[in-house]
């Protein structure tokens, strides 16, 4: 039986700008989902054990086929004679924009790999689970895929010419607590990006300025990393917010929550991922101050996770 693991992210800084060539900052987080491989002679199933926002799955079903499909084509093996049944778990539960779709993709396509004796490079993973999250972004900008396979904290410029992506591992003194707040919506990534870039296409003279500020906030938010001024990359994580409420990606339920954990201490808010639902995640550091948002969140009846930034181990 072959198995695998794939890192759950956020995207700190960047999310939908990056599709458009913008540099975005993203980290893994202490959570990870896991999957099993096995041949069976019996075609392809999947069972998905994983914990997750209520309608999750059903709505996903369609796009997990498809991303596993495209999957197994790209590592060259023929759809017609695959026969493999394929488990999914972990502690990452599936919520929407904490990179569930691409840390199973990293995982399947480890276990796939493990059980057929297929010698793999984490480039290559990364390179396999890219084609599969095809399947529930449409054009992924590669940033979920990046960190679901390397770990860490990662600066990411997608080459918008096909080249190489730009991937560069970015230091801090440690792992920071942060907590994600589930709105229990499920988002749509794929309509989402998709959205985003037929406004931009149709309003440049709103949108363009909104992106070159964009960039200038991601410099701004490495240096601050790489100095741990925390206080300030909360700050900026508040201005990235705003960003992404000018183009048009936030929620009425977002905005409450980021709102309710600025209102408990939070260093600072913003939604991670597609936006339209999903989650946000708040900068927390130190334990107290992790636990005091967290439960005022869980007290107005949100489902939270408490984790870290910056992990690069399970």
């Amino acid at each position: 039986m072959g198995k695998g693991t794939g890192f759950g992210k956020v995207i700190l800084f960047g999310e939908h700008f990056v599709v458009q060539g913008v540099p975005g900052i993203v980290s893994a987080i202490d959570l990870a989902a896991h999957a099993e491989a096995k041949k069976t002679g019996e075609g392809i199933t999947i069972k998905d054990e994983r914990r997750g926002a209520k309608g999750y799955t059903e709505k996903k079903r369609t796009q997990q086929k498809e991303s596993i499909e495209r999957m197994l084509e790209i590592m060259g093996i023929d759809l017609e004679k695959a026969s493999l049944e394929i488990r999914l778990g972990g502690n990452l539960p599936s919520f929407s924009g904490i990179g569930a779709s691409a840390a199973s993709s990293v995982a399947i396509a480890r276990a796939i790999a493990e059980e057929l004796e297929m010698d793999l490079s984490d480039q290559r993973i990364n390179e396999i689970a890219y084609e599969a999250e095809k399947a529930y972004a449409g054009t992924p900008s590669g940033i979920d895929n990046t960190a679901a396979t390397y770990g860490g904290l990662i600066w990411f410029k997608k080459n918008l010419s096909g080249g190489p992506n730009t991937i560069e591992r970015l230091s801090i003194m440690g792992p920071v607590e942060i907590v994600i707040g589930n709105t229990g919506v499920v988002a749509d990534t794929r309509k989402m990006v998709a959205s985003v870039a037929e406004r931009k296409k149709h309003e440049p003279e709103k949108y363009n300025p909104l992106f070159n500020q964009a960039e200038s906030l991601a410099f701004e938010a490495r240096k601050a990393l790489e100095d741990f001024d925390i206080k300030k990359v909360g700050r900026l994580m508040n201005e990235n917010h705003r960003l992404l409420q000018q183009i048009e990606v936030s929620s009425k339920e977002l905005d409450y929550l980021i709102n309710l954990a600025l209102d408990h201490g939070a260093f600072g808010a913003k939604l991670t991922g597609g936006g339209g639902g999903g989650c946000m995640i708040a900068l927390t550091p130190r334990k107290e101050l992790q636990n005091a948002v967290a439960n005022a969140m869980e007290k107005e009846g949100f489902e939270v996770l408490r984790t870290k930034i910056g992990v690069q181990k399970l």
